[in-house]
């Protein structure tokens, strides 16, 4: 699938968006050089290829590689890449991540005080809102094609959507939900629908997907990862503790095919590292990712994606060709509320922080060097070798969105919340099968009495930071506006303050409300 990206033109997307609204409109073109819809669906092979358009849609940001024809106006096109937003708003509202460059709005993120015309906010809707009309078109056309392979893509096709619609749940809350090609302007639907939309096709789907797939396409355990992502939100999201549902499908994920990477890759004494690395298709790090989004630094070029991670974060004193990078931007930082999370006396692996020359504590958050750096992503491969554009641009690395780990987190937590079906020593277990790669020894290993909610929060932090499930994770535990926990600057105050509980959600962009009436904003905003 990876090879699959540069190969889509410009005509490709505009007949994905193309819409006939009446039956005499459906004319075959005289021109025989003319490439349309009809051509893109005329088979499985070539359905294949706008497919592929899905994939891309979360990697990629336009028709012209890194810049100049957007898909997304308003906005720096790097800027709206999907998983860069990801990051921005799950991340960079949380004790895990600052920033100190000035666009608007980006400060008002970290500081918890956004409005409703916040600039990375209407970014990602517009960005989730493409993809589910990209999807959407390709369900209708492919769904026409026989075979089970065209019922395979079908089946990936509405993952994509399922999973647009979760982050859109999530970030947005109250959504039109719209499963077809349409131009009338759609109803808001509640959280609910929209909850029970995404498990019924999961439900459904799980299947149709393949026991196993191509890297960088979704199989049937993924499926079954996202549903106990649902779950383990649902109380969240619909009032109802689904924690044993949750369990069942993260059982179903840990008894599949996939496993914990443990081999140390680049002989540097532990493996964690290697998960995050140029190579990261192909080291072995590949078997523990259940979903994940490809890029190369040749074949799909983006200033968001893995380079927005390493270049974003590099500053100070640092050596960017050991990120196999041509610079850094001086920009994302942690804070002091991440950093004391891991042992004080060191040994836990996962804790990949700069410190040369860089405080702990953030006295101002636009000075760079106020914060640890994070060098968890690299452009370089498991020999040290730079990814595959010499020049440094752009990375190569591959963004796990769902892995392994994260399964073994939600299963421990599902238990702890009372979901039955589970064992708490098998989730003691599981914790201890991620800290063991973590400290290359048994010397983190914990117990039964040490496994509380409190700690599997912390260890989704120690695991999971940076990787887009922070927000979601600290509004799960009614951490993310409260002030039953603080960290600097949460409020825009240094030492942290309480937030109004409606920041909870972002607001439905303000160029949506005001050209469909349909829709109402959500509360607060």
């Amino acid at each position: 699938m990876k090879k699959i990206i540069d190969k889509i033109t410009y005509i490709l997307v505009i007949a994905l968006i193309s819409i006939s609204c009446h039956d005499d409109l459906d004319q075959s073109p005289i021109d025989p050089d003319s490439f349309t819809e009809e051509d893109v669906f005329a088979n499985a092979d070539e359905a294949k290829s706008a497919l592929a358009k899905l994939y891309a849609s979360l990697a990629l940001t336009g028709q012209e590689g890194p810049a100049g024809d957007a898909d997304i106006s308003d906005i720096d096109e790097g800027t709206s890449q999907f998983t860069r937003m990801l990051f921005t708003l799950n991340e960079l509202t949380t004790d895990t991540a600052v920033n100190g460059w000035g666009d608007p709005g980006l400060a008002d993120l970290h500081g918890l005080y956004w409005s409703s015309s916040n600039d990375f906010t209407e970014a990602m809707y517009s960005r989730l809102g493409q993809e589910v009309s990209f999807c959407n078109s390709f369900i209708e056309n492919a769904g026409a094609l026989s075979g089970t392979e065209a019922e395979s893509f079908v089946a990936e096709a509405r993952f994509l959507r399922a999973y647009a619609y979760y982050n859109l749940i999530d970030l947005y809350a109250n959504v039109p939900l719209v499963t077809v090609v349409e131009t009338a302007l759609p109803e808001q639907s509640s959280r609910e629908e929209l909850f029970n939309f995404v498990e019924t096709e999961l439900l459904e789907i799980q299947d149709l997907l393949p026991t196993s797939n191509e890297y960088g396409r979704v199989d049937q355990v993924a499926a079954w990862a996202l549903l106990s992502r649902l779950y383990l939100n649902a109380e969240v999201w619909t009032g109802q503790d689904r924690s044993t549902d949750c369990i069942t499908y993260s059982n179903n994920v840990i008894n599949s095919s996939y496993s914990i990477h443990s081999t140390d890759v680049n002989g540097n004494g532990y493996a964690y590292d290697d998960l995050f690395l140029a190579d990261n298709d192909t080291n072995g790090a590949q078997n523990e990712f259940i979903f994940v989004i490809n890029f190369d630094g040749l074949q799909s070029q983006t200033y968001g994606g893995p380079t927005f991670l390493i270049k974003g974060g590099i500053g100070g004193s640092m050596d960017p060709t050991e990120f196999g990078v041509n610079g850094g931007w001086a920009g994302t930082r942690t804070t002091s509320a991440l950093v004391n999370k891991f042992d004080s006396e060191g040994g836990d692996n996962r804790a990949m922080f700069y410190t040369d020359g860089q405080s702990l504590e953030i006295e101002k958050i636009a000075p760079f060097t106020q914060g640890y750096a994070i060098t968890k992503f690299k452009n370089v491969d498991s020999q040290g070798i730079q990814g595959n554009d010499k020049s440094g641009e752009f990375a190569d690395t591959d963004l796990p969105i769902i892995r392994l780990a994260e399964i073994y987190l939600n299963y421990a937590e599902a238990v702890l919340r009372g979901g039955t079906g589970g064992d708490l020593n098998t989730a003691v277990g599981l914790i201890n099968e991620l800290r063991d790669r973590a400290y290359t020894d048994l010397d983190g290993d914990i117990s039964t009495g040490d496994l509380t909610l409190d700690f599997v929060l912390d260890e989704r932090a120690r695991e999971l930071y940076w990787e887009g499930v922070r927000r979601t994770d600290l509004i799960r535990y009614d951490y993310f506006t409260t002030n039953s926990y603080l960290w600097p600057f949460k409020g825009d105050q240094p030492n942290g303050i309480a937030v109004d509980s409606y920041r909870n959600i972002f607001p439905i962009p303000f160029n949506v409300i005001s050209t469909n009436p349909n829709i109402q904003q959500n509360d607060g905003y």
